[in-house]
């Protein structure tokens, strides 16, 4: 089968490849792929996988071989798992759920690793009344979080550089700097460097930062002391929680079935146009999630 392989050679370190067909083991799913999804950690850290390797953690797909516990032989399903970037994909049965009929296979792509990101992270604290600040968020983990935020019923501010949409979306403030905003009680912070640093100032006693992403690729510096605050303890915590997905990947599908979630694609073409796709996402010209064609 084919499938995009990481390629240190290649100008984005990855490229379509063949390679064997995946072998289900006990308690794993065989999908057909029709769609991928790229997250901007995936593109900007290929190099770090080991080359011949299949990529890529996002698919939405048909069931070829059920598994105990998973949705039938054709049923439509997104999954979470390595080696999704690829014609056919093995992966947990734990990891998969149905897609509902009115929602398209490739807007149920982007879902997985963003969504299951932001809703995990945001369950990390009481969200009714509370100000949470989200950082990067004119990305996928982002969007998925500014609507997840605001829909359990907390104020929600918006940073971004590229603002279009956020308030649509359900941002109460959008921002491009923090350097105005009052206390806040949750970060979800994407960008790491300096923002995080100016994050956790604004973070109230008792109140947490979750470090999901680092797209400055810069250092955070912290002052002396600066992590020390009298009252209620100020917590940092990094977040990647991926486990067993399957019950939360069908709570995201459902409220995009419901037209509660919109899954936010901001590019979509064949995985032939990889390059193109890489390059714009992480030259940030994507607002929210870039989807590929594998199958149509």
């Amino acid at each position: 089968m084919r499938a995009l392989v990481v390629d240190l050679e290649a100008p984005r370190k990855l490229r379509i490849g063949n390679v064997p067909e995946p072998v289900p083991g006990p308690g794993q799913v065989l999908l057909d792929v029709h769609h991928i999804s790229l997250n901007h950690g995936e593109i900007a850290f290929a190099a770090m996988r080991a080359p011949g390797t299949v990529h890529g953690y996002d698919a939405a797909g048909v069931v070829m071989r059920s598994a105990e516990g998973s949705p039938p032989v054709g049923a439509r399903v997104i999954a979470f798992g390595e080696g999704a970037w690829a014609e056919r994909m093995a992966v947990n049965a734990d990891a998969v759920a149905e897609v509902p009929d009115p929602v398209d296979l490739a807007d149920a792509a982007a879902v997985p690793m963003a969504g299951l990101t932001a809703l995990r992270a945001l369950r990390t604290a009481p969200l009714l009344g509370k100000r949470v600040l989200i950082t990067g968020a004119s990305g996928g983990v982002g969007r998925f979080a500014v609507q997840l935020a605001r829909l359990g019923g907390a104020h929600v501010i918006a940073q971004a550089n590229r603002q279009d949409g956020l308030t649509e979306l359900g941002a109460h403030e959008v921002t491009s700097e923090l350097g105005e905003l009052g206390p806040v009680d949750l970060v979800l912070d994407n960008v790491g460097g300096k923002m995080l640093v100016e994050a956790w100032k604004l973070v109230k006693p008792g109140g947490s930062v979750q470090n999901i992403g680092w797209t400055s690729g810069e250092p955070a510096v912290f002052e002396p002391y600066s992590l020390f605050a009298v009252g209620p303890s100020k917590s940092l915590n990094t977040f990647g929680d991926v486990h067993a997905p399957a019950e939360d990947l069908s709570t995201l599908a459902g409220l995009v079935a419901s037209g509660r979630l919109s899954p936010e694609v901001g590019w979509r073409g064949s995985w032939e146009r990889l390059d193109e796709a890489a390059e714009a996402l992480l030259q940030r010209r994507v607002p929210g999630k870039a989807v590929l064609t594998v199958r149509r």
